[in-house]
């Protein structure tokens, strides 16, 4: 009986030490987001963004004409979208979107993404230097998968902030909360899958 109850108190100081750590963990995730894009970023010999937020696209584009990367890629485009498409919402950068924006259609998530990307890098001979553009929330977990499947290049965040974002205490609502735990639940995971699979290689 006593072994069982020293066992149990074995067990509860256990789960209490790695909830404490999953709360430290998602409040560092919370301070690591709230960085606004940065106001300089050097020039790279590309950007990669990542679809999946209404304004990252348009940003990476606006950062693209502005000559801060030679060549372009969007990955995990929808297969109806082109390049048209993207030209005709962006009417000023039409020239550029035509000559120096590729468009990829194969990832369907993050992992896809990254690879997507490696891809792209290495057949139009991309290096060492590449911009990464997606939501700030998004961003750690995009920049693990990108440094696992890219670690020889020089990988640059640039996080997009969503409107909704930049208010004080944005991160109380429902919403907010929802989509960050949500997040960083696929983080924690990620991290764990990327540490496994290295310490296997």
């Amino acid at each position: 009986m006593k072994k069982r109850v020293h066992a149990h108190r074995i067990f509860g100081a256990g789960a209490l030490l790695a909830l404490a750590g999953f709360a430290l963990g998602f409040v560092l995730f919370l301070k690591e987001i709230e960085q606004q894009p940065p106001a300089e970023v050097s020039h790279a010999q590309g950007m990669v963004v990542l679809t999946g937020g209404a304004d990252r696209v348009a940003d990476a584009i606006e950062l693209f004409a502005r000559g801060y990367a030679d060549r372009l890629l969007i990955t995990g485009v929808n297969q109806a979208i082109t390049k048209t498409e993207i030209a005709r919402l962006n009417p000023r950068s039409r020239d550029l979107i035509e000559c120096c924006v590729d468009l990829g259609y194969e990832a369907v998530n993050t992992i896809g993404n990254a690879r997507e990307a490696r891809l792209w890098a290495e057949q139009n001979g991309i290096e060492p230097s590449i911009i990464v553009v997606t939501s700030n929330y998004h961003m750690p977990r995009a920049m693990a998968e990108l440094r696992h499947e890219m670690p020889r290049y020089d990988l640059r965040a640039y996080p997009v902030v969503a409107l909704g974002m930049k208010e004080p205490g944005w991160w109380r609502s429902a919403y907010a909360a929802r989509v960050l735990g949500t997040e960083y639940l696929k983080y924690v995971i990620a991290l764990a899958r990327l540490k496994t699979s290295s310490a296997a290689a």
